[in-house]
């Protein structure tokens, strides 16, 4: 019922929704309010030693340069990349909302489906991507400029990282046969935990802390693939980098 009453009150927007701008300012949107809370910490840190003991990399700083480098290139790659490729799946696939929303059970299965595809695909590509010089030089080494990461070095990458990543997020829900509100969700969850990834803080609260077994690498993870490259490749989950013997922990 709460899904359903959910359900009913985003398709009395569906003007909004069939719009052809409507993708791109949603992910938009979401990433930039998810960022937010982060780069406040990352103000505030300098300042604050109770905040500053919570990030990773304690002697880092994001300064605004940084971060407006950052934020410029994100919009840069909406506006000229990611805007005509929805602009064209709009016009060549036109938007059409099921009258029923997804059973709640069905929803978490679809969506936790899609993360863990998502996952693999990643850590397939990333793996290349480091292994591969050519690769590394020409593709993924912008994303590594920054060795200390922050909320908005999350979509700090070049034009082809972007869009392959777009399209492993964009496949996924379309294989599955997802309805769109779960489509919605993965996004929305997708996104959070990318940027969670990259925030640069280990926060009592963080998903790697809810997850048990240490199946979820989250923040720390990530972080150390940036400082030193050569390991934890998978995005989110563990298991492929326990698998392929490149899984590294901060006390290793």
């Amino acid at each position: 019922m709460l899904l359903q009453a959910l359900w009913d009150f985003i398709l009395s927007r569906h003007s909004v929704l069939a719009s052809p701008f409507f993708p791109v300012l949603f992910s938009l949107c979401v990433y930039l309010s998810f960022c937010l809370p982060f780069v406040l910490l990352d103000l505030l840190s300098s300042r604050l030693a109770f905040i500053r003991r919570y990030k990773i990399q304690p002697r880092s700083v994001a300064s605004w340069d940084t971060m407006g480098r950052c934020l410029a290139l994100a919009l840069y790659n909406h506006a000229v990349y990611i805007f005509p490729i929805t602009l064209l799946h709009w016009y060549c696939r036109p938007v059409t909302l099921p009258a029923e929303a997804p059973a709640l059970l069905r929803l978490a299965w679809d969506v936790l489906a899609c993360l863990l595809m998502f996952d693999f695909q990643y850590f397939i590509w990333h793996l290349l991507h480091h292994k591969v010089p050519w690769l590394y030089r020409t593709f993924h080494k912008v994303h590594h400029t920054h060795t200390a990461t922050s909320a908005l070095t999350t979509e700090y990458s070049g034009a082809w990282e972007t869009l392959c990543l777009g399209f492993f997020a964009a496949i996924n829900p379309f294989l599955l046969g997802c309805h769109p509100m779960t489509e919605m969700a993965f996004y929305v969850l997708n996104i959070w935990l990318s940027v969670e990834d990259h925030c640069g803080y280990d926060l009592p609260w963080a998903t790697h802390r809810l997850v048990p077994g240490g199946l979820y690498g989250g923040a720390p993870h990530h972080d150390l693939h940036h400082l030193k490259f050569k390991s934890n490749y998978a995005p989110y989950f563990t298991h492929w980098d326990r698998l392929a013997g490149t899984l590294q922990r901060h006390e290793d």
